[in-house]
């Protein structure tokens, strides 16, 4: 998988993904409220297509995880 962008946070990495079948911000405040708990801020970028959503990984098995949990609420990581 390709990621967009990598930013060193200590024991985290900030990652941003492309992400298909984001369209407004009802699917943001979705993304938000259904990840936040398990992996902290989450930011959204709406103004890029694709959509561009960004996250803080500490480990490949967490981006794994990140990329299993958007795709069982509708939304495909694709780079």
């Amino acid at each position: 998988m390709l990621v967009q962008s990598t930013k060193d946070l200590g024991d985290y990495n900030e990652k941003t993904f492309k992400v298909q079948n984001i369209s407004c911000i009802n699917c943001s405040n979705l993304i938000k409220g259904s990840l936040e708990d398990d992996f902290g801020d989450i930011e959204v970028n709406l103004e890029t297509t694709p959509k561009k959503v960004t996250v803080e990984i500490s480990n490949e098995s967490q981006e794994t995880k990140f990329e299993e949990e958007m795709s069982d609420i509708g939304f495909d990581v694709i780079e």
